[in-house]
């Protein structure tokens, strides 16, 4: 990285406009995150001049508004993932079972979340349930691995190849959680909790 005080004029002018050395991606998804936790409008054209970026460059980055949001909200998904399975006390089908209904619950409760969903409902739901859009394939990936953690770990059995198993899961989330009728929150989370306990093999769900 160069500093300032040893570049020269000459140097600061051939450097691409709207590209300076300390904007990054994760700068533009950080301050897409503010927005969104705040309940804000995420705003391309605004982040694009907080960081003296152009607003086609975050679109090459992120392909439109939509990637940068979804960016976002596949972060917070994996980082609410995360933290769930490191809280949890169950180990093996019932840990997964566990982490799943935290993110559940969360999903439905999260004021910036449903507020989101209340002022952007189509494209909110399109970004979230999208099979080639920047959410669903992180969202499966991520539980995928929580599933491969628990074979690894715990001696866990899967009843089908985890792949296959956390598309499943995934897919069976957003009938539950999403109402695409009015593009808003279902928020059917118990029955959400007992159709995912048969798949992943627990006959009798115990929420925790």
């Amino acid at each position: 990285m160069y500093h300032s005080s040893v570049i020269d004029s000459s140097q600061r002018t051939t450097r691409p406009p709207g590209r300076p050395a300390s904007a990054t991606r994760e700068q533009v998804i950080e301050h897409a995150r503010k927005a969104f936790l705040a309940g804000e409008r995420v705003d391309i054209q605004a982040i694009a001049g907080q960081l003296g970026l152009s607003r086609a460059s975050i679109y090459r980055w992120f392909g439109s508004r939509d990637g940068v949001l979804g960016s976002v909200l596949a972060g917070e998904f994996e980082a609410l993932l995360s933290r769930a399975d490191a809280r949890r006390r169950s180990t093996g089908a019932r840990r997964i079972l566990d982490v799943l209904y935290r993110v559940n619950r969360w999903m439905t409760d999260n004021e910036p979340f449903r507020r989101y969903f209340e002022n952007e409902p189509l494209s909110g739901l399109r970004i979230l349930t999208a099979s080639d859009g920047p959410v669903q394939p992180l969202i499966v990936r991520t539980v995928r691995e929580l599933i491969v953690r628990a074979t690894e770990e715990d001696g866990y059995r899967p009843p089908l190849e985890p792949g296959l198993l956390a598309y499943a899961i995934v897919r069976l989330g957003e009938a539950f959680l999403y109402n695409d009728n009015v593009a808003g929150i279902r928020g059917d989370i118990d029955r959400l909790h007992e159709v995912q306990a048969a798949l992943l093999g627990i006959p009798e769900a115990i929420k925790q």
